[in-house]
């Protein structure tokens, strides 16, 4: 990956911690909110793939080779395509970026088919990821794996540190346009066996460890 393309990942990181940090409170959110965030999906990285700058994408048109070509998303989030000039495409499913390229070449060429296949996803290289801040010895930003949970990420960051509240933690998940705080009882997991709490992480996730209030 060229130096600019990680220059532009790393801004989307920052981006997303800075996103979370500004909606997020010490408040826990609604108990009917907290439910549908903890009903998302966990096992796969993303449930629809959302297209984003350094991804390449492989844009067939049927019965028309010459216009079918393989573009990275540029870092406007844009691609060029023969004929019709830029598209955007950053925020778009594969789906509907073959529909905008459809609707376009529709004034050039009869009945135009495309499909649109991501052949390389590297902007989810930083937004499929799971943090943890806050009281803890090693805060740390890693890929979301399916199966990881609350104390995977706790115990890999090294647990808390001597001035972590561990049982005032609180997990911030993103869910359609704003961020959803959940509770969750460190302390109770560890020395109690009580694993309520131990939720599964999802892509974006954030677990913040608060300090004690002396």
């Amino acid at each position: 990956m060229s130096s600019k393309y990680s220059r532009w990942g790393l801004l989307m990181s920052l981006a997303a911690v800075a996103f979370i940090a500004g909606c997020a409170t010490n408040s826990p959110s609604s108990s009917e909110k907290i439910q549908q965030a903890l009903n998302l999906e966990t096992t796969n990285s993303v449930d629809q793939y959302i297209l984003g700058p350094t991804d390449v994408v492989r844009v067939s048109v049927w019965r028309n080779p010459d216009l079918s070509i393989s573009v990275p998303v540029r870092p406007d989030g844009k691609i060029s395509v023969p004929l019709i000039g830029d598209v955007h495409a950053t925020g778009e499913t594969p789906e509907g970026l073959a529909d905008q390229i459809e609707t376009g070449l529709s004034g050039y060429i009869r009945e135009p088919q495309v499909s649109v296949v991501v052949t390389s996803m590297g902007s989810h290289e930083y937004i499929d990821r799971v943090r943890v801040t806050g009281a803890v010895k090693s805060p740390l930003s890693v890929p979301h794996r399916a199966g990881m949970t609350v104390l995977d990420m706790y115990l890999t960051a090294g647990g808390g540190n001597q001035f972590a509240a561990a049982n005032d933690a609180m997990l911030y998940r993103p869910m359609g346009g704003e961020v959803v705080a959940i509770p969750v009882r460190l302390d109770d997991i560890l020395n109690k066996g009580d694993i309520e709490t131990n939720y599964a992480m999802r892509p974006g996730d954030i677990l913040a460890v608060p300090e004690r209030s002396f």
